[in-house]
């Protein structure tokens, strides 16, 4: 009888850290998928192009240059819309880049729309960077209308009147995107900005 209940023991025991092994083992698997996840939320994702179709909320603003911005005057035209802050450290590696891109391609509209700061602030930023076609958002009217949460984020807009891509955080790659949805929706005019 005790030969019996000392196998038993045993066998209790041997089970209770072979349950821990496992236990162990899936706590590292939930870990390692719990940081997958948020290198591709993070990382991945946002340099990705998201092809989502959806009409473009309306567009209506004053331009840095005095004038107005009406995205319903682009149709026909594709559009970026490029939205941005002064204080935004990603920005200001971004836009050197989207501005790269209007000038190689001054037959696609890109307005970059600086979203709630006074034109005080954004007119020397502007000219820093050397931006033109600028349009300003100061209560965030157009960023909330179309989901901006973040910056920067640029959206392609056809024709129609249709989002094709929308782009959240710094890409490295913008321009080499940018250009891609550009022949594909292309071809365009030049821009919709009036004095």
């Amino acid at each position: 009888m005790r030969a019996q209940g000392a196998l038993s023991l045993r066998a209790e025991g041997a089970r209770v850290p072979s349950l821990r092994r496992w236990a162990a083992r899936g706590l590292d698997v939930l870990a390692v998928l719990v940081v997958l996840a948020a290198v591709a939320k993070f990382l991945i994702l946002p340099r990705l192009p998201q092809h989502r179709i959806a009409q473009a909320p309306p567009v209506a603003l004053a331009t840095l240059g005095g004038g107005r911005f009406d995205l319903s005057k682009s149709r026909g035209r594709l559009v970026f819309l490029d939205f941005w802050a002064s204080w935004c450290d990603p920005c200001r590696a971004s836009i050197p880049l989207v501005q790269h891109f209007r000038r190689a391609h001054p037959g696609v509209d890109v307005v970059s729309v600086d979203v709630g700061e006074p034109v005080e602030l954004v007119r020397p930023f502007a000219q820093q960077f050397k931006m033109d076609d600028v349009a300003l958002d100061p209560d965030q009217t157009v960023a909330h209308a179309f989901g901006v949460t973040g910056y920067p984020t640029l959206f392609a807009i056809d024709a129609t009147g249709r989002v094709r891509a929308r782009w959240d955080g710094f890409n490295p790659d913008i321009e080499r995107e940018m250009s891609e949805v550009a022949a594909r929706y292309g071809p365009t005019r030049k821009t919709a900005m009036s004095p």
